[in-house]
């Protein structure tokens, strides 16, 4: 796995083991990622296609270029209308958007090991990436305390309870619950949900600042 976003890659990783599969290793950036590879010749690998600095079509076409029966699949929060096809022209067997349910995740990633070739349109049709909460979204975020911001800021950039606790001054305990009420205020399960939550509607951007929408 390719990814940018140290949280969800490990959270993803985590989940995927849950259902059966062995993680070989995982990669936080481009040039990672193509050693990787190379080492490892892992049945499929997961790539944004936004990582830091780089094009993950280039890095999927670099892996390519030293194993052409690699199967890539896209695993990415770009929501480009041509990102798809440009994936496939790249030589991805898969482009699966990150607001895609985690059943769905899974039954790609099969599909993809079984020889097909797999497009799965974005869960939110016409989303763009970094676009405002809106609606019910933005009325959830908004719910958040100044210091629940905080810790949901540095959950999006991959922060552990200990790192969370060390850079706002707090307990663990106390980021526990900052936590949990993050969660329950956002209605989700999971740090990894949240994450994506807030990335996918624009209330944080990923080693950026918190955006609040009004």
């Amino acid at each position: 796995m390719i990814d940018g976003q140290r949280l969800f890659a490990e959270a993803l990783s985590s989940v995927l083991e849950g259902y059966g599969a062995e993680i070989v290793g995982r990669a936080y950036s481009g040039s990672e990622g193509v050693r990787l590879a190379a080492a490892e010749q892992p049945d499929v690998t997961l790539l944004d296609l936004r990582l830091p600095g780089e094009s993950g079509l280039e890095v999927g076409q670099e892996i390519l270029m030293g194993n052409p029966l690699a199967l890539l699949v896209a695993l990415t929060g770009v929501r480009d209308a041509g990102a798809e096809r440009e994936a496939i022209r790249a030589g991805f067997r898969g482009f699966i958007p990150k607001d895609t349910r985690l059943a769905g995740v899974v039954n790609g990633i099969r599909e993809v090991l079984e020889g097909s070739v797999v497009v799965i349109p974005s869960a939110r049709p016409g989303a763009a990436a970094g676009r405002p909460a809106e609606g019910k979204d933005a009325r959830l975020a908004s719910d958040l305390t100044e210091r629940e911001r905080d810790v949901l800021e540095l959950i999006v950039n991959g922060a552990s309870s200990e790192v969370i606790a060390d850079r706002l001054g707090i307990s663990r305990n106390t980021v526990r619950t900052h936590v949990q009420s993050v969660l329950t205020k956002l209605q989700v399960h999971s740090r990894l949900e949240a994450a994506a939550f807030a990335v996918r509607h624009g209330i944080v951007d990923p080693g950026g600042s918190l955006r609040v929408p009004a």
